[in-house]
């Protein structure tokens, strides 16, 4: 998230080549991210030679590899050309967000486990993203066996740490991965950083939003909880997630569920009014939102102000072009990004202010949002503000966040897989 994981790993492979150990690195990682990884190694490592092999049209030869010091590839072409890639032995194998194999009965999984090397490394910010099982994925990657079989590694560690809190067993299954670890927190680099000021800015609904969240509340509230009590709560978990979604909507606005709404919403309004404010001292601005529809209600608003603006979201074909529009025009202030597409790999120190328009059930993605700007190359303080519509279901979502979606962080700051960890209890707190 910012620390420098891309430039560590560069500096790794360069002091290979300087050692002069011979052999090709493979680097796999997604799509999104090969800009960027191109754009890092010209940058600070311009001696190595580095090839991306990507696309439909890529020349499939794989002899040529060894003519280089880097291959940079992409996960998705790792699992089609997995039949030429194990024919090659590479130096190191590294995988960049990692957490792409943690499913191991996936076709990526079962590919990256066929590719020989002489070393192996991963890199991510979020090793665990919905279950301790992540993380034997990934580390049975690093080295095989380590963290035993898939049925022992469920029965000694998965079952105990998320069924039954089980300390002694999230300390066990630390002290066995941490010789493997490399972890580097924001506060040991924080020397390097210039500081970051978090904040929640509350709005209020319209009269007109509230009465359609309220009626949106009031339908799903009876529905949820009669279906709970009458099928149980695995069998209701579809419909928690479809009304949970829509009430975040309508604390958004209206228009998302309803574009025939023709009312306005209070967080656009304070938005708007923040944006307004942001320009004027000059500020450039990082826009993230986990809803498209979202995005596009305020992309209408900057349309009908004639304010320019960056945008990305996960149909976008022109990253690159969008990164460098933004980090190089000084007239374009501001940069609409879909959360999941925009919350990783992507270096925009030009920004000093970040808003997080919809909060998210991890804070970590939300975290790995703000470090697009608060990264290493930062010169300037970073704001961010984190939009919370007041007696909504995102104020109950920040409670949660800091009590119930995360495993234990004596093993590595994460979330559980959100819906599935909700009570009874906790679903009648959200929709009260």
């Amino acid at each position: 998230m910012g620390l420098g994981k891309t430039v560590q790993t560069l500096a790794l492979l360069q002091a290979e080549k300087e050692k002069g150990k011979a052999g090709t690195s493979l680097l796999i990682m997604p799509t999104s991210l090969i800009y960027n990884w191109e754009m890092e190694a010209a940058k600070f490592t311009p001696e190595l030679k580095v090839l991306t092999y990507t696309g439909t049209l890529r020349n499939k030869d794989i002899s040529r590899f060894s003519k280089y010091d880097v291959v940079l590839t992409s996960y998705g072409i790792t699992r089609l050309d997995v039949d030429l890639f194990e024919k090659f032995y590479f130096n190191y194998i590294i995988l960049d967000e990692s957490q792409v194999i943690k499913n191991p009965t996936s076709n990526i999984a079962k590919a990256v486990i066929e590719l020989k090397s002489r070393y192996k490394l991963t890199l991510t910010g979020t090793p665990l993203e919905n279950s301790t099982l992540d993380l034997w994925s990934q580390m049975t990657f690093i080295n095989p066996g380590l963290l035993g079989g898939q049925t022992f590694f469920k029965n000694e560690f998965l079952i105990p740490i998320e069924k039954k809190n089980d300390e002694a067993k999230t300390k066990k299954l630390n002290a066995i991965i941490k010789p493997f670890m490399l972890r580097r927190l924001k506060s040991q680099v924080a020397t390097d950083l210039p500081e970051k000021v978090e904040n929640i800015y509350y709005t209020n609904m319209t009269v007109e939003q509230e009465k359609k969240y309220e009626e949106a509340k009031s339908f799903y509230r009876h529905k949820i909880l009669d279906q709970i009590d009458k099928e149980g709560i695995n069998n209701t978990r579809m419909m928690i997630l479809e009304g949970l979604t829509k009430l975040r909507q309508l604390s958004n606005h209206p228009k998302m569920i309803d574009p025939k709404y023709e009312g306005d919403s209070g967080k656009l309004e304070d938005v708007s009014h923040m944006l307004e404010n942001a320009f004027l001292e000059g500020h450039k601005v990082l826009v993230f939102s986990q809803f498209v529809k979202h995005l596009d209600i305020i992309k209408d608003l900057l349309k009908s102000r004639k304010i320019p603006f960056a945008y990305l979201d996960g149909s976008s074909n022109d990253r690159k072009e969008q990164v460098e529009k933004f980090n190089k025009d000084q007239n374009l202030k501001v940069f609409l990004i879909s959360i999941k597409a925009g919350g990783l790999g992507l270096n925009l120190t030009e920004a000093d202010y970040v808003f997080i328009m919809d909060p998210w059930w991890n804070p970590a993605v939300e975290a790995q949002a703000t470090d697009r700007a608060h990264r290493i190359g930062q010169k300037k303080k970073v704001f961010s503000y984190k939009f919370i519509t007041r007696n909504t279901v995102e104020e109950k979502i920040l409670q949660l966040q800091k009590h119930k979606l995360k495993l234990s962080e004596n093993l590595i700051q994460s979330e559980e897989s959100a819906i599935k960890s909700l009570s009874r209890e906790d679903i009648e707190m959200l929709l009260n």
